[in-house]
């Protein structure tokens, strides 16, 4: 009998690095030359920094510019603001996330079909900022912390439903049938058998909602208004609106580089969990 030929193995081309390459240039443009503009900045005197560029600064002057802009942009008092408001909307959003999600993969149905993807939809239209006005007023949560909760709660809960829907299909129920034949309660079954398999997804979510949360300015602005309530972002805005920073770009941006640095912190904390739950999540 003829034996079959052996196929040559296929050797990479030469242009196997163009790729690899591509990226790293794109990345380096679109990311590395604004980080570097905000970096180089900060440390610039104000004669420097009155048009930002991307040249080293003749003399270094981080010390000063962040110190001014810790002290006058009020930064512990932003910085407090923004946690009592992005803390208890990221810890909702897992929660009642990962309660709707469970029963969403577990449940059939059209009418459960159809509730999910009302629950989703979210991820598509766009909240109404005047109808949030307008709800939070009939409230009386207009200008509150416990209004900007509820806000952000219900705009990224559809992000967390839709990850963690996905994720939870792909477990086993054996495993809360176990948990069932031992006698745990749905209560029990989800906080000590769902939610501690939903950590890289949880990891993932955590992240997405912290980055938005912790950025905003546009629904912070109509909800809170500023005051004493102002969050980081918000108050970064009222101190340059009202010309303290006129011009000031070197203190600016030394404000901007605080208020990144928890978020930073964060991701490279959680970064090993993110992608395998935007894959897990998103499979089915």
């Amino acid at each position: 009998m003829t034996a079959l030929p052996v196929p040559a193995p296929v050797r990479p081309g030469p242009l196997r690095w163009v790729r690899p390459a591509a990226v790293l240039v794109i990345a380096a443009v679109t990311i590395g030359i604004p980080l570097w503009l905000v970096a180089v900045t900060s440390v610039k005197p104000q004669a420097e920094a009155i048009k930002p560029n991307l040249s080293l600064p003749h003399h270094v002057q981080a010390a000063e510019n962040y110190r001014q802009s810790f002290d006058q942009g009020k930064m512990i008092q932003g910085f407090v603001n923004s946690l009592l408001v992005v803390v208890p909307s990221v810890v909702l959003v897992l929660l009642l996330g990962a309660g709707a999600a469970w029963v969403f993969a577990r449940r059939k149905g059209r009418l459960v079909g159809t509730l999910y993807a009302l629950s989703i939809s979210g991820l598509l239209l766009p909240p109404a900022v005047i109808t949030i006005v307008m709800e939070l007023r009939q409230l009386g949560l207009a200008g509150t912390q416990l209004g900007m909760i509820a806000v952000y709660t219900g705009m990224y809960l559809s992000t967390s439903i839709f990850f963690m829907t996905g994720f939870i299909r792909n477990l086993p129920e054996e495993l809360e049938e176990a948990a069932r034949m031992d006698g745990a309660g749905p209560v029990r079954v989800f906080f000590q058998v769902i939610l501690p398999l939903l950590r890289p997804v949880i990891a993932t979510a955590t992240i997405m909602v912290m980055l938005f949360a912790w950025s905003d300015i546009f629904y912070a602005f109509f909800v809170l208004g500023g005051g004493d309530k102002a969050t980081l972002p918000l108050n970064l805005y009222q101190v340059a609106n009202a010309q303290l920073y006129l011009n000031n770009w070197h203190l600016i941006f030394a404000y901007v580089v605080m208020m990144s640095l928890p978020m930073v912190a964060v991701f490279v904390v959680a970064q090993r969990r993110v992608v395998s739950g935007i894959t897990s999540g998103a499979v089915k």
